[in-house]
């Protein structure tokens, strides 16, 4: 992720330059972690536009116009809504959507975080880019704190083979080529498959036990796993330890990212049988 260029302008993930906006800009997100984001740095009210899979922050998101799914864009309805910006992801939007926004929005801005340690380069992105270099600064500093509590939190603990289920039929998991995996990787937790070109390989039940692992993660998103799929799971897994996870903390970036590294530190401790306090006062949420 790419920061700032000069004073007036910053680089995209796409490599391309965004002049910075007035105060008049008007804002369509089309990724739910960047709507969130965007609220985060005090963008709300430049806010025109979202996808039906932005729901954070609930109470705000609600008075914003949806525009389809992330990956289903209805882009007459952003046409409609007149935006001077589109922000859009690498991987949960389509180079389609891309390519059919450059030709009515005046500014598309391309996001790319591979891991954790990028929210510092969105941060900075998104805040130069909109006038929001002081929150954004703000957030970096809060980030940068969760990161040395959970790495403080882990120091010591044994390293663990981890499946990370995301789907059932069939089974489907993520490649250590995923900010998923790079995210759990920061407490000292591997992925497995590892030897797949598949970012979000196919696993089938029958070889989950030779797969060797420690911990198997059964995520809420996008397949809603519930307590009824502990057990399942447990039957096809051999001796791993078998938990739900809360999928929004581990595989949502911008500013939810910060309290998904106290997430985190805070599972790891539980897999280990120690529980560990939640952080206090300004970094205990999202503000």
């Amino acid at each position: 992720m790419t920061g700032v260029r000069d004073q007036n302008a910053t680089v995209d993930a796409w490599g391309q330059v965004h002049e910075r906006a007035g105060a008049r800009a008007r804002i369509v997100s089309l990724v739910p972690s960047i709507t969130e984001l965007l609220f985060s740095l005090g963008l709300g009210p430049q806010v025109v536009g979202c996808t039906s899979y932005c729901v954070h922050p609930s109470d705000a998101v609600r008075r914003v116009q949806t525009v389809g799914g992330t990956k289903t864009v209805d882009l007459d309805r952003v046409r409609d809504l007149a935006p001077t910006h589109a922000i859009v992801n690498v991987d949960e939007n389509t180079r389609e959507t891309f390519d059919r926004l450059k030709t009515f929005v005046p500014e598309v801005v391309v996001t790319h975080p591979k891991g954790p340690g990028d929210n510092v380069g969105l941060y900075r992105l998104i805040g130069a880019i909109f006038s929001r270099e002081t929150e954004a600064t703000r957030l970096v500093a809060r980030f940068e704190r969760a990161l040395a509590r959970v790495t403080d939190a882990v120091t010591g603990m044994p390293r663990r083979r981890v499946l990370y289920l995301i789907w059932r039929r069939p089974w489907m998991t993520v490649s250590p080529d995923t900010y998923i995996a790079r995210m759990l990787a920061v407490a000292g937790w591997t992925t497995v498959p590892s030897d797949t070109a598949a970012r979000y390989p196919v696993v089938d039940g029958s070889d989950m036990a030779a797969l060797d692992i420690d911990l198997c993660l059964l995520s809420s998103e996008p397949y809603p796993f519930r307590d009824s799929h502990l057990q399942e799971v447990r039957s096809l897994v051999g001796r791993a330890e078998v938990r739900l996870a809360d999928g929004e903390m581990l595989s949502w970036y911008g500013s939810r990212a910060i309290s998904g590294l106290d997430y985190l530190a805070q599972l790891a401790h539980q897999v280990r049988g120690v529980p560990v306090p939640a952080p206090a006062g300004v970094d205990a949420g999202l503000q």
